[in-house]
């Protein structure tokens, strides 16, 4: 175990994720849209869907606690080979709110498909046919 460890359990990583979740709930507030709605014009405020990443989780974290958290989802010395379950699932469920968020059309299609590396295959086939003018 890495002596200056910040969580000391997988659940508390879990923990924390989920407070982060609660945050972007209320950080959408400041992104509300307005829109003037029927025949009389009322106005009506929406918060968007806020995208899920591991970047914005770290980016939160530090900002709230002071502490980078990065190297628990890198595990480059395998010093937190048992946080490994816990940080696939937050990176799983980030990346399944994107494409989620991308095929419902909340988020942008484009920018989904690239930060999750979805590319559409296209298959390009070159024939090419020999012509003989000697004849």
């Amino acid at each position: 175990m890495h002596p200056t460890r910040i969580f000391k359990k997988p659940e508390d990583l879990e923990k924390a994720f989920e407070i982060y979740k609660d945050y972007l709930k209320i950080e959408a507030q400041k992104w509300e849209k307005v829109q003037y709605v029927g025949k009389d014009g009322e106005r009506v405020t929406d918060s968007p869907m806020m995208p899920l990443t591991l970047d914005g989780f770290e980016v939160w974290y530090y900002k709230t606690y002071k502490h980078f958290i990065g190297h628990y989802f890198d595990n480059k010395d395998k010093l937190y080979n048992d946080f490994v379950a816990i940080c696939s699932h937050v990176r799983k469920e980030c990346r399944a709110n994107q494409i989620t968020g991308g095929l419902l059309g909340q988020f942008n299609a484009s920018i989904t498909q690239r930060l999750n590396n979805l590319v559409e295959q296209v298959e390009n086939k070159v024939q090419v046919i020999e012509v003989n003018f000697e004849d």
